[in-house]
């Protein structure tokens, strides 16, 4: 970096470099379809596994309350995101919009949060991917051994999928569009096989034995609804991702609101087939609430135990896929973001040269995502956890980080409504204000229900702390290596500059400009004061 810095409140502005830009390109190519199987595709899993869990926690009545609630804060949230989005067309997403709303501080909270979430999501969604492919891979060869288990699988999904991600944003669209296609025809094909085959049971659902207080549709009593709340947040969790594609979307001010709120109703309607259909069948609630492989089990309820059922298994697999490849693109491109603009190290923000693709935060999401799998397993294995245990730990950490980026997302929509109201906003929600602040409540709401479930309370901590770890870094280092990307550009000039990187370009405006900018601003402020007087 350039000696020329410049302090600007609590942080400091370092000019780029010749060629800092050039060295992180990104290239566009989404389009509508590509952005709404990005939304689909990132979430899909969650109607794979993931979701059982909450069955467990607060029973049918308990998980069916917690969706309807989950589902209410949403739809609050993708309409604000849907605004914000055109508005502040920038690959940073969740981090720009905090960035312009609440300062240098809010942008890193809600970026480290995303990131924390992004970066656990695929070690949540592999860690079901490992354990399905070694129950497969048994029940058709009855191969046992390290070359059948969920580590070596674990580490041959990462590199697989990683790489393609690398090559190129075109054959990652191509492949999100035709994976996620493939899911819902697998989720489809499993809706209409309980259906025709009679084998549906209602009574299933509520088969759970009700503790004191409790009763067949609430078994643990109101009580449950809150642990069961992080476990509907699946159902959903990273349809918010979409706003990290603007800079690789054709026209990202008409197609990602549109793909977000299209995404979300989609994923709505899954969600309520998933939760009815799979708990009805087999052993019902009761043992679909503790399965690492619900979707699986359901499977072999309708079509029996044997190779058949262990076949089908591998469609499941397309499921978990297709959100395993999609998150990966989110936490290469939140990465990617925060880095350009100082707040992570540099390095990690560079793109390949030919293909325009951020390989090095994709490669290193990938390092930390299996570290933290591996991490996960072990401590599991030594307390004689199961399985189902072990991915619900690792999916309560990623909905810690989720939360508090729903909440500063939230608060990032009113505060930008109220400071910022000039800009130009393609897109305006339906719901304003009030749908944002609903959204905001009922995150902070989930985000202590978290520390209610003693089961996975200690990797809630875990979390806590690595959060608070991120936060002393840009205390102690990070706020000193800023760098004016294009949403810090958007930020320090109100919307003046940075709204419209097509024709604007990157890093054409200094600190200095921005600064001169202001002053002027500022004395023509007083000037206009002073003649009223």
């Amino acid at each position: 970096m350039a000696d020329n810095t410049r302090a600007v409140g609590s942080v400091t502005y370092r000019e780029a470099e010749h060629g800092y830009f050039e060295k992180r390109q990104l290239r566009r190519h989404a389009a509508f379809w590509s952005l709404w199987a990005l939304g689909v595709g990132a979430v899909i899993s969650g109607d794979f596994y993931g979701w059982n869990l909450g069955l467990d926690a607060g029973g049918f009545g308990g998980l069916l309350i917690a969706a309807v609630v989950i589902t209410i804060m949403y739809y609050g949230l993708c309409f604000s995101i849907a605004e914000m989005s055109p508005a502040l067309p920038h690959t940073g997403g969740a981090y720009s919009f905090s960035r312009s709303a609440m300062g240098p501080w809010g942008g890193f909270i809600t970026g480290l949060a995303e990131n924390m979430e992004y970066v656990i999501t695929p070690a949540v969604v592999v860690g079901a991917m490992g354990f399905l492919s070694h129950d497969i891979v048994y029940d058709l060869t009855g191969t046992t051994g390290w070359w059948n288990s969920p580590v070596l699988w674990w580490a041959v999904y990462y590199i697989i999928f990683v790489g393609i991600n690398i090559l190129g944003i075109e054959i990652t669209m191509r492949f999100t569009v035709a994976i996620t296609v493939a899911a819902l025809a697998v989720l489809v094909f499993f809706f209409l096989s309980v259906l025709f085959s009679g084998k549906f049971d209602a009574s299933l659902l509520t088969n759970i034995p009700p503790e004191e207080g409790g009763n067949s549709f609430l078994p643990k009593g109101i009580a449950g609804i809150f642990p069961a709340l992080p476990f509907a947040i699946w159902f959903y969790l990273a349809i918010e991702e979409l706003p990290l594609a603007a800079e690789e979307s054709h026209d990202p001010k008409r197609d990602i609101p549109r793909a977000t709120i299209w995404g979300l109703t989609t994923l709505m309607f899954l969600g309520v087939g998933i939760l009815f259909l799979n708990t009805g069948v087999g052993g019902g609630a009761a043992e679909i609430g503790t399965s690492a492989t619900p979707f699986f089990d359901g499977f072999k309820a309708v079509f029996g135990e044997g190779v058949g059922s262990s076949l089908l298994g591998i469609l499941a697999l397309i499921g978990l896929i297709a959100s395993f490849f999609t998150i990966i693109y989110a936490y290469g491109r939140n990465t990617y973001s925060l880095s350009r603009a100082g707040y992570f190290p540099q390095v990690l923000s560079l793109t390949h040269g030919t293909r325009h693709t951020p390989y090095v935060a994709l490669i290193a999401g990938a390092v930390i995502g299996y570290i933290l799998s591996l991490v996960i397993y072990f401590l599991g294995q030594s307390e004689s956890a199961v399985a189902g245990k072990i991915v619900g730990a690792l999916l309560y950490m990623a909905v810690f980080g989720a939360v508090i980026s729903y909440f500063m997302q939230s608060l990032a929509f009113i505060v930008l409504r109220r400071r910022l109201p000039h800009i130009e906003r393609p897109y305006r929600s339906p719901v304003g204000q009030w749908g944002a602040a609903i959204a905001g409540a009922i995150a902070l709401v989930a985000l202590v229900s978290l520390f209610l479930n003693e089961d996975y309370r200690p990797g809630v901590y875990g979390t806590a702390v690595y959060f608070v770890i991120g936060l002393i870094y840009f205390a102690v280092r990070g706020r000193h290596k800023l760098v004016l990307s294009p949403e810090e550009e958007f930020a320090m000039s109100h919307g003046r500059h940075g709204a419209n990187l097509q024709e604007e370009g990157y890093g054409t405006v200094s600190v200095a400009d921005i600064a001169a900018e202001e002053e002027a601003a500022s004395r023509s402020s007083d000037d206009e004061s002073s003649s009223r007087r």
